[in-house]
């Protein structure tokens, strides 16, 4: 049926030969062999070339629809024969421990399943799972997520990390404008340049534009800068559950206007059996 539907297509035994990779005397031959056993001709061969019959038409949807038939049932088996899991990413945007009851709930309940985890900033989460390569992920948002679900769950507002000598240390709650002449650590747009471009958009509108330090991609090294007292950082307010000596960590005024949202995000083409728990213990767990 393929080689039939690929001379119907083509209407040209070379183009079809070249199309699927054979020379054409093998194609014609197993095209006279179907022919002789539905005992009907499919084509019209002759001088101004190829043509399907009246029988080629009327099989041509019929031959198309087993073809598809077989595509599925193939990619079932394969999903059959593969191992069960669930690929999950998860954005390091926030503390970790923020998905920790969501995850521990998660293993409990999907038997058999093997749950694995994911954890990079939330453009690659997207791309990995553009690329068929997640199942699904919880992103910081805002972020670039066309072409996919989301369903929104929390918001994290931003908070302050700075040195716990520091003459700020003792105000119980700061703004923008409080830390506009210190060093702030903050991140690279590249890292989240949809959500990098919220927050530029909240600094300009309070004047904000301190001198920004590179932050250290690993968290534990960045709050050892602060503590060194190299800098502040803005931070998620789940990065309250790192403790380090000499860091204290102080609520920021404007912490809801630069507040991260957290989403879990999917590909409707892949659904994942799994997702419909997934979708409702990330909203027990994590919806606020």
């Amino acid at each position: 049926m393929t080689l039939f539907c690929a001379v119907a297509r083509c209407l040209n035994f070379r183009q079809a030969a070249e199309q699927l990779h054979m020379t054409q005397p093998p194609l014609s031959r197993a095209i006279r062999l179907l022919e002789e056993r539905l005992g009907t001709r499919l084509f019209e061969r002759d001088t101004q070339g190829v043509a399907l019959t009246q029988a080629g038409r009327t099989l041509l949807p019929q031959a198309l629809h087993i073809l598809d038939l077989l595509e599925l049932a193939q990619r079932s088996l394969q999903q059959d024969s593969a191992p069960a899991r669930l690929r999950l990413g998860l954005t390091s945007s926030v503390e970790a421990g923020l998905f920790r009851p969501l995850l521990a709930a998660l293993d409990k309940q999907l038997g058999t399943m093997r749950l694995e985890l994911t954890a990079a900033p939330s453009p690659r989460l997207v791309a990995a799972m553009r690329k068929g390569q997640l199942d699904a992920a919880l992103l910081a948002l805002p972020s670039a997520t066309f072409e996919l679900a989301v369903q929104p769950l929390a918001r994290q507002p931003m908070m302050l990390a700075l040195p716990a000598g520091h003459r700020l240390a003792k105000k119980r709650k700061l703004s923008l404008s409080d830390i506009a002449a210190e060093r702030i650590y903050w991140f690279e747009r590249a890292r989240q340049p949809a959500f990098f471009d919220h927050c530029q958009q909240v600094f300009r509108r309070h004047g904000f534009a301190p001198t920004f330090l590179r932050e250290a991609m690993d968290h534990h090294v960045l709050l050892s800068d602060v503590a060194a007292g190299k800098g502040m950082a803005l931070l998620a307010d789940s990065f309250r559950a790192l403790r380090l000596a000499g860091v204290i960590y102080r609520p920021l005024l404007e912490g809801e206007e630069l507040a991260a949202g957290i989403g879990l995000a999917w590909h409707e083409e892949h659904g994942h059996a799994a997702l419909p728990l997934l979708r409702q213990l990330a909203q027990e767990h994590l919806a606020k």
